[in-house]
C-alpha cells in the first residue's frame, strides 16, 4: 500500500513521517516550498499538486485548514479525484464542519474513491510520535482495508460511525472541552502571577493534582517559560476549531456558556498576537492586570 499526505505542516509532516517509518513510499505535496523540501529530504516522494499525490498513492491523508481547502484538494485544479484509482481512499484528518464532510462524502459517491471522515486528537507531540488518537467514520470494509495507514500514525482509533460527518461531530465536541480547559488553565496562570506564587510552584501543584493533564501540564510548561510561538500549537487552528464547536450547538440549540467564553479568550489572543499559539492567550489577560508568570 502506497500512502499519500496533502498538507505537511506541523501536523501533516508528523502523519508523513510515521508512514514512512512504518514502511509506506510516501508521497506529499505542500503550497509552502520549505515543508517540501523538508518532506523531500526526509525521504517522502515530493508531489507538484495534490493529483500527482493522488497518482502515486492508495491512501492519502488531507492535512489542511478547512472545508474549502479541502474541497480545493479533492475536487480542484489537479484534485484527488482526477487520478485517484477506484477502490482507493481518502482520510479526512483535517477537522472541519460536520455538514461540510457530509457534503463532500456526498460529492464523493460517484468517484469510487472511498471516503475515511478521521479527524485527530493530539496535537503536535502525537503527530510527530505517531500516537495521535482517531475519530474514524467509514465503514468495518474500508476502515478493516485501511486499517494499516491508520494504524502508522496513531495510538488509538475510535470508530464512531459509517458516514461522513460523525467523526467531525465529535472532535467538535471534543474541542468544546479542550478550548475549555485551555481557558481555564490561562485564567488560572494569570491569578497566580497576579497573586505572587512562581510558575514552578504552579506546575508542581497543578501536574500532580486531580486538574493535572496534557492540557495543563503543557500550558503551564510554556507559559512559565514564555514560550508563545513555535510550539506547534498554532492559535489559529484552535480559534478555528472552537467556531466549529459553537456553529455546531447553534446549528443543534445547545447553549455552550463555557465554550463561548473560551472562544472570545481565543479571539482576543489571535487579534492581538497573529503568530502566536495557544498559550498566548495568557498574554492578553497578564497585559490587562499587569503581571507575567514566570518560572
Amino acid at each position: 500500500m502506497r500512502a499519500g499526505v496533502v498538507g505537511i505542516g506541523d501536523m501533516g509532516s508528523g502523519l508523513a513521517k510515521n508512514l514512512m517509518q512504518n514502511g509506506f513510499e510516501t508521497a506529499g505535496w505542500d503550497i509552502d516550498p520549505k515543508r517540501m523540501d523538508a518532506f523531500v529530504k526526509a525521504g517522502g516522494n515530493g508531489c507538484a499538486h495534490s493529483a500527482e499525490v493522488g497518482q502515486n498513492a492508495d491512501v492519502v491523508f488531507i492535512m489542511v485548514m478547512n472545508g474549502d481547502e479541502v474541497n480545493d484538494v479533492v475536487f480542484g485544479e489537479n484534485g484527488l479525484a482526477s487520478t485517484m484509482a477506484d477502490g482507493s481512499a481518502i482520510v479526512l484528518s483535517a477537522t472541519i464542519k460536520p455538514s461540510e464532510a457530509q457534503a463532500l462524502g456526498k460529492a464523493m459517491k460517484d468517484t469510487n474513491i472511498h471516503l475515511i471522515d478521521s479527524p485527530v486528537s493530539g496535537g503536535f507531540p502525537g503527530a510527530q510520535n505517531g500516537t495521535l488518537t482517531l475519530m474514524t467514520s467509514a465503514t468495518d470494509k474500508v476502515l478493516s482495508d485501511f486499517k494499516p495507514a491508520l494504524d502508522a500514525v496513531s495510538a488509538n482509533i475510535h470508530h464512531v460511525g459509517t458516514e461522513p460527518g460523525a467523526g467531525q461531530t465529535v472532535k467538535a465536541c471534543l474541542q468544546s472541552l479542550i478550548g475549555s480547559m485551555f481557558s481555564a488553565t490561562f485564567e488560572a496562570a494569570v491569578l497566580a502571577a497576579k497573586a505572587g506564587v512562581s510558575g514552578e510552584v504552579i506546575y508542581n501543584v497543578f501536574s500532580t493534582s486531580s486538574a493535572g493533564s496534557v492540557i495543563t501540564n503543557t500550558s503551564l510548561e510554556n507559559i512559565i517559560d514564555r514560550k508563545f510561538e513555535g510550539t506547534g500549537s498554532h492559535i489559529s487552528t484552535m480559534h478555528k476549531d472552537l467556531t466549529i464547536s459553537l456553529a455546531l450547538a447553534q446549528d443543534l440549540g445547545v447553549p455552550m456558556h463555557t465554550a463561548a467564553a473560551a472562544m472570545q479568550l481565543f479571539h482576543a489572543g489571535k487579534t492581538k498576537h497573529p503568530e502566536g499559539d495557544n498559550w498566548v492567550v495568557t498574554r492578553v489577560i497578564e497585559e490587562i492586570v499587569g503581571a507575567e508568570l514566570h518560572r
